[in-house]
């Protein structure tokens, strides 16, 4: 009797029930990612009007990352440095304004070898042994500017001057670290250009217009930026109506009220899809919450809603 081929059944159920658990995007510009190059990209995310989908596989490793944390929490300790803010306990966020913020790894206030009285943030990170290798060959600031610039602007939120970044290599288990000076001047730059993008009514030139561009080829708005300049996505960050605050969070110019994070998500009836992020010129506007677009397309509470509008295009496309 010839056996059938395998049916990964199981590993599938698993990672749909990880798809399905997904959290939503965060509410804030994430200081996570201000080392990102492209200023498009970093607004599309912060704007919701793109939202990246990960697979049920892909949050596994990332649940394996935090979950990391946790062990080498507790071997930093077992090597006798004290840390607050880190594993089971509440972490400590830093906000800058202007919806810029995040959140620590840890404070170290001792035990660091090379400085064993010296206030150190802590930044802790998994690698595939090909990135670890890397990061062994050139160091974090060149092999992972994005981790650099997390830490600095963390040092510089917190008033703590020296960081330690730990990292650990997930294929066979070497751990590397590296303390980091504060760079004021840069963290300050990255803070600034942050809280700029982030309050931005329009949208930014992308890193790159060629399709081609490497960091461009796996960017989750690959497909807006070279393909339908059009979003997918209907809520308050993509309307036309909405505006960021400096103290925090969106306000609504059509019901004159800031909006509630949940009520983000939703958007409501009166939602006019941002002009950047469709690919049809504005016209102008038929009432005073409405908007006409080029080829006849009048939206908002007197026309066709958002979502109306957006599968039109798709349709005028397809």
């Amino acid at each position: 009797m010839k056996l059938p081929k395998p049916m990964h059944t199981l590993t599938a159920k698993i990672d749909r029930h990880h798809e399905e658990k997904a959290e939503p995007p965060r509410p804030h510009f994430g200081l996570s990612s201000c080392g990102e190059e492209c200023e498009r990209k970093l607004w599309l995310n912060f704007r919701w009007a793109v939202i990246e989908k990960f697979s049920g596989r892909i949050l596994r490793l990332f649940r394996r990352g935090h979950n990391e944390e946790f062990t080498l929490v507790e071997d930093l300790k077992a090597a006798g440095l004290t840390i607050e803010h880190a594993g089971a306990d509440p972490q400590k966020r830093v906000s800058f304004g202007c919806n810029v913020s995040g959140s620590l790894d840890g404070i170290i206030t001792s035990g660091v070898p090379e400085a064993p009285e010296k206030r150190h943030i802590l930044e802790m990170k998994t690698h595939s042994k090909k990135s670890f290798d890397d990061l062994l060959k050139h160091g974090v600031e060149k092999s992972k500017p994005m981790h650099y610039a997390q830490m600095q602007v963390y040092m510089l939120g917190i008033g703590i001057d020296r960081a330690l970044y730990v990292s650990i290599c997930k294929d066979d288990d070497r751990i590397y670290t590296e303390r980091v000076k504060l760079n004021k001047d840069y963290a300050t730059k990255k803070v600034e250009r942050s809280k700029r993008i982030a309050m931005s009514d329009t949208m930014p030139p992308p890193i790159s217009t060629r399709p081609d561009w490497y960091q461009c080829k796996l960017c989750s708005a690959y497909e807006f930026c070279h393909k339908t300049k059009t979003t997918k996505e209907v809520n308050c960050r993509t309307c036309a109506h909405s505006t960021p605050l400096q103290s925090d969070g969106f306000r609504c110019e059509r019901w004159n009220s800031e909006i509630p994070t949940e009520a983000q998500r939703k958007g409501c009836p009166s939602h006019v899809v941002h002009p950047d992020l469709v690919p049809v010129k504005l016209l102008g506007g038929t009432g005073k919450w409405t908007a006409f677009y080029e080829g006849g397309y009048e939206v908002g509470e007197d026309g066709i809603s958002s979502r109306e509008f957006l599968e039109g295009l798709e349709n005028a496309t397809t």
